[in-house]
């Protein structure tokens, strides 16, 4: 085994970066401080491998681009679902990068190797610490840097009434100082602030030099689970999967072909039917059903595959070909269940749990095709992988479709059909939406529609009396999205016309008003993003 050494500058960097996560984020909304602080992680690592003459691997290098594109997300983009699901690709692709840095391995992962390999990073590269640490004090006769602390923190502690009588009268001598003191240190109100504070950048100190460490030392021949054979050894005959997949691929069919008619045909044949149904209840019975029976038909096809013992030829082929006629079954019932949301969304208009959906279901079916396509090669260890790029393509395809601005863009679009728009429910998206708010005001002051241009105003108004109560100033907190909004809210209200908006100010925390042109409107906030009627 080759002979593992510390970079000498991996705790205090690590410290610095750990400190920098504390400055950067606590007590503020996240903003550009998120992709600084992802860029200084990257940056760091490869600064720390230069100086130990490492060369990270070819195929770690996507993993970077994609951790960097993800994290323009969070200042691009203000919609909580599409951040929260970057931020938490990103840890696990920045794990990935670590396990995976010099070696670049994480393209052949399975699914077993990216849950025990991401779980166990951290406890390993503090092994990995501990070893060398205790090494190299054997090797030199001294002491590990745990036991070389001791005397410093002794040290401090008789220090301790020293330093608070020399205070005292620095504090005595100058106001200044003794204000600053004061909210530093003499406020007991803080005191368990900062202990945790200490203790987050002190825990994190560690699990980044674990991360880093381990990149530098074992990444490079990681060695995967199921190497050269699988986690599970198959445990079904081609028979009985066979069997499985069949009986499966049958109940599909007899579904789809009953519920064809219903499935496409629309209004018309939804209101002749036995039932009766509306809208709503056409596609609230059964829209979550069908695509919870998707994702069953895909772990269930990639677990079958996995556990089944079959020969190259025939049964390859029929195995293969069961797949494919899944996939196509799989297929009509994502279009069913797409379509169901479709007339729902005609009825009523968009929302965000509405829009999520139609994202996922075109992610699953491209993943679903991927899984069969895979399994046709003989490619059973790339299902992973395919799983991986889908979760990103669908995380990337939020932030590009731009979640709230299409909900507001489309269900304008959708009153001019209608003639109704919940505003109060485009008051409460993110400042995503004001740029086709504001563009939607001012094509219906245009046109002369100056109902839908009050109601834009007043979804305008109540979003940002809404925000003005949460907003953040700290450069920490910038983002685009936050920045166009607010200059486009600017030059709006003082363009001719435009009513005159004032805060009415917050009674309570679950309601807020505003005054427009003398009259105050309710905006019955926090609005609540509501799903099916």
């Amino acid at each position: 085994m080759a002979k593992l050494v510390r970079p000498a500058l991996l705790f205090p960097i690590s410290f610095i970066l750990a400190w920098l996560f504390d400055f950067l984020f606590w007590g503020k909304a996240v903003g550009v401080s998120f992709p600084v602080f992802i860029l200084l992680l990257v940056a760091a690592g490869f600064w720390l491998a230069r100086r130990s003459k490492l060369k990270p691997a070819r195929e770690s290098l996507w993993l970077i681009v994609a951790i960097i594109l993800l994290s323009l997300v969070s200042v691009l983009r203000a919609e909580p679902f599409s951040l929260l699901t970057s931020r938490l690709l990103i840890v696990s692709l920045l794990g990935l990068l670590a396990l995976s840095f010099l070696g670049g391995r994480w393209v052949s992962y399975g699914f077993a190797d990216h849950v025990v390999n991401l779980s166990t990073l951290i406890p390993r590269g503090l092994r990995l610490l501990r070893d060398t640490e205790e090494g190299n004090a054997r090797k030199n006769g001294q002491p590990s840097i745990f036991r070389s602390l001791a005397p410093v923190a002794r040290g401090l502690i008789l220090a301790l009434p020293l330093l608070f009588f020399l205070s005292l009268l620095l504090s005595s001598a100058d106001a200044f100082f003794a204000n600053w003191l004061g909210d530093l240190f003499l406020n007991f109100e803080k005191v368990p602030e900062y202990v945790l504070r200490g203790l987050i950048i002190l825990g994190l100190t560690y699990c980044l030099a674990a991360a880093y460490f381990y990149a530098f030392a074992r990444s490079r021949d990681t060695t995967m689970l199921a190497d050269g054979k699988p986690v599970v050894a198959p445990i079904l005959g081609f028979g009985e999967a066979a069997t499985m997949l069949a009986s499966v691929n049958l109940l599909f069919a007899i579904f789809v072909a009953v519920q064809f008619r219903y499935f496409f045909g629309g209004l018309a044949n939804i209101v002749e039917s036995p039932a009766g149904l509306t809208f709503a209840e056409y596609a609230r019975r059964g829209f979550f059903e069908l695509v919870l029976v998707a994702i069953t038909a895909l772990v269930f096809f990639v677990l079958l595959s996995g556990l089944t013992r079959r020969q190259a030829g025939s049964q390859q082929t029929w195995f293969s070909g069961l797949g494919i006629a899944l996939f196509l079954l799989v297929a009509v019932i994502l279009v069913s269940a797409f379509q169901r949301l479709l007339l729902l969304e005609q009825a009523y208009g968009f929302s965000r749990l509405r829009t999520y959906p139609h994202m996922f279901m075109i992610w699953l079916g491209i993943l679903l095709l991927a899984v069969v396509v895979l399994e046709m090669l003989g490619r059973r260890r790339g299902f992973a992988l395919a799983v991986l790029l889908a979760v990103v393509g669908f995380t990337l395809s939020l932030s590009l479709v731009n979640v709230d601005a299409f909900i507001a863009r489309t269900n304008i679009e959708r009153e001019t059909l209608a003639g109704e728009l919940d505003y109060l429910y485009l008051a409460s998206l993110s400042d995503d939406a004001v740029p086709d708010l504001v563009k939607a005001y001012q094509q219906a002051m245009g046109s002369g529609n100056t109902e839908l241009s009050d109601q834009i105003a007043i979804a305008l108004a109540c979003h940002f009396a809404e925000t003005a109560q949460n907003g953040s100033s700290s450069w920490q907190s910038w983002t685009w999205s936050r920045k166009v909004a607010r200059e486009q809210w600017t030059r709006l209200r003082a363009t001719p016309n435009f009513p005159e908006v004032q805060d009415a100010g917050v009674a309570d925390r679950i309601s807020y008003s505003v005054i427009i042109n003398g009259d105050e409107v309710g905006c019955w906030g926090p609005i609540l993003d509501a799903d099916f009627p």
